[in-house]
């Protein structure tokens, strides 16, 4: 694992947030410019059926070392940064042996990453920490995933007396804007299973996350001269602010944990004339999901009886759904990234995931994609580190899943 640092400070250097408004795939010119240096790369680690698409899509394969017949299995992880913060000229550093202290990111704006808002960097004490310099997020999420994947095949071809089957890899855009599984070729990648390397904290182990929609309510008002605007006017930013109070004050992302879901308003935009809100709904289970849809429709049903028929139009769609209902009949491949954590001296964390991952979608297109950690925390935003020894432990998973999986007696 000697270039897994190294990979990783290269690979966050390359400026790939993405743009849900741009309308293509990869949603940014910088994804795609990444995804093409990963294929120099995975050509001059001599990997074979390198193939890149007009969309971004980077699959390559680890042939067999091994006559055994065993299922292919693959790795993938995301290209692309959040929107959330500027990934552009990203500056990290390495803070060695980790003092369990303050962490001074910018001195001159005086950002720093504290245990006492982030009292997860005290079970890192002791660790080499990478951390942003306070302007950017740092791109663990999911460049983390990346380095570890190419750096446990390179281990795997340095170690020949490993013997596994057939490994794919794949690298997609857009995961952080919903659209990363959407363009993926399973039949292509032609894999029994696979396992996203996307997680946070190290021994987190997912195959459960929420199942997830977007809801638009266009709000139509009518502005007349506020000096004779009696019985006459209706402000449409008043109207919005009545349904979002009509929504359960307490189901928000800030008030819930584990299987609780939201709602989460997540913009507002208007005038007197018309106000847009957007909202994204969730919840693990898919009854109660369903219900949280159908609570946004009886709201907007309310407010057209309260101000008049019309004022407000709902468009809700569907992002992803849990991907728990296909994964539970294959739940071997959960045992097998469970196994391989206590084989390396990791804890297991098996916990539903507060999101989505492109496993969840793939899981869905008949490709079941448990995720595993990547290592890093506090995504999407300025105070984002990782430390190397949780990057490390991620390699050694992925090397010992594929170990087990070729030497599980269930295939003969």
């Amino acid at each position: 694992m000697k270039n897994l640092t190294e990979r990783f400070l290269k690979y966050v250097t390359f400026d790939t947030q993405s743009n849900d408004e741009s309308g293509v795939t990869p949603s940014t010119p910088g994804q795609m410019e990444f995804v093409k240096y990963l294929r120099t790369e995975l050509e001059e680690l001599g990997l074979e059926e390198i193939t890149l698409d007009d969309n971004g899509y980077l699959f390559a394969t680890l042939p067999a070392n091994s006559d055994k017949s065993v299922p292919v299995i693959g790795f993938i992880a995301h290209v692309d940064t959040s929107p959330d913060m500027s990934g552009k000229n990203v500056s990290p550093r390495i803070v060695e042996n980790y003092d369990g202290g303050d962490i001074v990111l910018s001195e001159k704006e005086n950002i720093v990453l504290s245990p006492k808002q982030f009292p997860e960097l005290l079970h890192h004490t002791g660790e080499d920490l990478i951390v942003t310099d306070g302007t950017t997020l740092l791109g663990a999420d999911d460049k983390a995933g990346i380095a570890e994947i190419l750096s446990a095949v390179a281990y795997l071809k340095e170690h020949p007396e490993i013997r596994h089957g057939k490994i794919r890899i794949g690298f997609n855009p857009d995961e952080e804007i919903g659209l990363g599984a959407h363009k993926f070729d399973v039949e292509k990648f032609g894999c029994s299973w696979a396992y996203t390397m996307d997680g946070s904290e190290v021994g987190e182990l997912e195959y459960e996350n929420f199942n997830a929609a977007g809801a638009k309510i266009t709000i139509r008002g009518r502005n007349v001269h506020p000096g004779y605007a009696k019985d006459k006017m209706i402000n449409s930013l008043r109207v919005a602010n009545r349904f979002v109070s009509l929504l359960p004050q307490q189901e928000v992302p800030e008030a819930t944990e584990g299987y609780e879901g939201f709602y989460h308003l997540i913009g507002m935009q208007g005038d007197v004339e018309q106000t847009t809100i957007s909202y994204i709904i969730r919840d693990h289970d898919r009854r109660k999901f369903e219900e949280r849809k159908k609570k946004i429709e009886q709201v907007a049903e309310q407010i057209n009886r309260e101000f008049g028929e019309g004022t407000a139009t709902v468009e809700l769609k569907d992002q992803y759904y849990n991907m728990r209902e296909k994964i539970e009949p294959v739940m071997h491949i959960v045992d097998f990234a469970f196994d391989a954590m206590k084989a390396v001296g990791v804890q297991p964390i098996v916990k539903p995931i507060r999101g989505g991952t492109d496993g969840a979608q793939l899981s869905f297109k008949r490709l079941p994609c448990p995720n595993i950690f990547a290592g890093g925390l506090n995504f999407h935003g300025r105070y984002e580190f990782v430390p190397i020894q949780s990057m490390e432990k991620a390699c050694q998973v992925i090397v010992k899943i594929v170990e087990k999986v070729h030497d599980s007696s269930s295939w003969f």
